[in-house]
Formats: structure tokens, C-alpha cells, sequence
């Protein structure tokens, strides 16, 4: 399992333009890499999976804007009539959100369940940022 972390910075609250994204993850020695983002530096093939994020944040309630998201890779129980302990990744997302009287607040997937990526591509995504930069560094 991938123990990495993504965090994703949104300097102007609704502005989904704008982001720095960080991945943390190990490297194959076992240090602690980071490397940042921004959006000019995210692959076009990755695109797809970074809107989903952002599909995702848009959904949280008025008057709520995120400014920081921290995603994750999980287990998450799926089991099917063949299979009935069945797992697949997910990608998790705990979103950190003011409001314009100055209030903060942590969104999770209780919250929120669309916070629950299913879709291959948004672990695909989590994947390449913690997983790939290990051969780069």
C-alpha cells in the first residue's frame, strides 16, 4: 500500500486555477521526498483526474470554499457476488474550508461521500505524484 500524501493549496478560495500541489512519499531508501506543483507542471494526462478533484470540492455547501486538500490512498470495501471480501484503492479527500466570516472547517468523506474517489484514473493520479517521483529524484 502507498503510504504517500498529497496536499493541494488553493491560495484563493474557489479559484481552482490556482493551486500548489505537494506529494509527500518515500523514496526507494526509505527518506521522505517532497516535491510541489503547480498547475502549468501537472502531465495533460493527469488533467482529467485533478478536475475530478475539483468536481468533488465544488459540491461542498454554501458558503464553504476549500483551501487546502489532503488526499489519500485507501482500501475500500466493494464486495461483489464472487468475490465477497473484495477491495479496490480509493482516493480519499479531507478538505480544510473557510467561510467568509472568517470560519474554518474539516470536510471528510462522513461529510461528504463524493469525497470517496472510485474512479481508476484519481488513483492512477495519487499514484504518479507519490509513487513515479521516486525514479526522478
Amino acid at each position: 500500500m502507498n503510504d504517500g500524501e498529497i496536499q493541494i493549496q488553493f491560495p484563493k478560495p474557489g479559484n481552482w486555477q490556482e493551486f500548489i500541489l505537494t506529494a509527500i512519499y518515500q523514496d526507494a531508501d526509505g527518506f521522505t521526498r517532497v516535491a510541489r506543483y503547480t498547475p502549468a507542471e501537472i502531465p495533460a494526462e493527469q488533467a482529467p483526474a485533478m478536475q475530478a478533484v475539483v468536481a468533488a470540492l465544488v459540491g461542498l455547501s454554501e458558503p464553504w470554499k476549500a483551501v487546502q486538500v489532503w488526499a489519500r490512498l485507501k482500501e475500500f470495501y466493494a464486495p461483489e457476488e464472487d468475490d465477497s471480501v473484495r477491495t479496490v484503492e480509493t482516493v480519499d479527500l479531507t478538505v480544510e474550508a473557510v467561510n467568509p466570516q472568517g470560519g474554518r472547517r474539516v470536510f471528510t468523506s462522513r461529510d461528504y461521500p463524493v469525497f470517496v474517489l472510485t474512479d481508476p484514473a484519481a488513483v492512477e493520479f495519487f499514484k504518479h505524484f507519490t509513487t513515479n517521483n521516486k525514479d526522478n529524484d
